[in-house]
């Protein structure tokens, strides 16, 4: 690579054309999910120069009762049946640590998929903490957590349910994740929202096939709560639909108020790159489709103004 003290003098037109192309490469960058967001997000603890957050602690805990749930079945397992989640010990022995338990028994016989499930949970979990705060990714996971087992225990007045694992829940993160960043394109260049609906179709026919309605109404009151978490805060691109609702309810104004056209001079910022920030960073959370028409314009005006600059 050729050193920067060594690089030849650009024209000024080629300089201006590289310092756009740099600005396109920094928006597709920012397309890449990992950058924190949140004013509230900083690691739990540090190990060497490596961050410790909310999320690696839980992979380290479920990883840990995955382990001694393979050691009690080679002596008395019955105590996995006093952590998993049972109505009818809810209801009538009082057993309420299952309702927060059950979704730390992983059986051995599905370690596999338990693996599949840590993988996605510490890469999609860490980018759901870092962008809503450490503060509402725990309120976040404890809602996911506590929700499924109020609903099955209510359940449990008209029919036993029981659950254990954690695989609704650590789904509905992922649901989060593609909430925040619905246009990230992940396997095979398909963009999250799309896998998302993808996987939540299939785990719903599924459990249609087997109708097996109480781990439906889980998995959809889990994909649900999580949606809701992260668009009550604000969160993920307009949704044109609810939109278009909204106006269609929303009383007519007889009278259309003018706003009166202003004649002053727009004021360029100096900084053309502080300019454009807000707008690569909306670009990189929404798409460029996103953009406003004034959105547009200042995007070009900055476009011009650098080309200005290189002439």
């Amino acid at each position: 690579m050729t050193s920067v003290n060594h690089a030849p003098v650009l024209a000024p037109q080629k300089w201006a054309v590289n310092v756009a192309c740099t600005c396109e490469l920094r928006a597709v960058y920012c397309l890449m999910f990992g950058v924190t967001t949140s004013d509230d997000y900083k690691p739990v603890t540090w190990v060497g120069r490596y961050p410790v957050d909310v999320t690696t602690l839980l992979v380290g805990v479920h990883s840990f009762a995955a382990i001694i749930a393979c050691l009690l079945t080679f002596g008395d397992g019955g105590i996995l049946s006093y952590l998993a989640f049972d109505s009818a010990l809810v209801l009538h022995s009082g057993t309420v640590w299952q309702l927060g338990t059950y979704a730390f028994v992983h059986p051995p016989s599905g370690l596999l998929w338990f693996a599949i499930e840590m993988y996605m949970l510490y890469m999609f979990g860490r980018e759901v903490e870092r962008f809503i705060g450490r503060r509402a990714f725990i309120v976040l996971y404890l809602l996911l957590l506590l929700a499924p087992a109020v609903l099955l225990t209510i359940w449990g007045l008209s029919e036993r349910t029981a659950i254990s694992g954690s695989s609704a829940l650590h789904f509905a993160i992922f649901v989060a994740f593609a909430t925040i960043y619905p246009r990230v394109e992940m396997f095979l260049r398909i963009m999250a929202k799309w896998i998302a609906i993808g996987l939540g179709g299939i785990l719903s026919l599924q459990l249609f096939a087997a109708h097996a309605w109480p781990d439906l109404a889980m998995l959809w009151l889990s994909i649900g709560a999580a949606f809701a978490f992260i668009r009550m805060r604000g969160i993920g691109p307009e949704l044109e639909w609810w939109s278009n609702l909204k106006s269609k309810w929303q009383p007519t104004p007889k009278f259309h108020v003018v706003p009166r056209v202003s004649t002053r001079r727009t004021v360029e910022p100096e900084n053309v790159y502080e300019s454009i920030d807000p707008l690569l960073e909306k670009i990189s959370k929404s798409g460029i489709n996103s953009l406003t028409a004034s959105e547009r314009r200042a995007l070009d005006r900055a476009r011009n103004q650098l080309l200005k600059k290189g002439k």
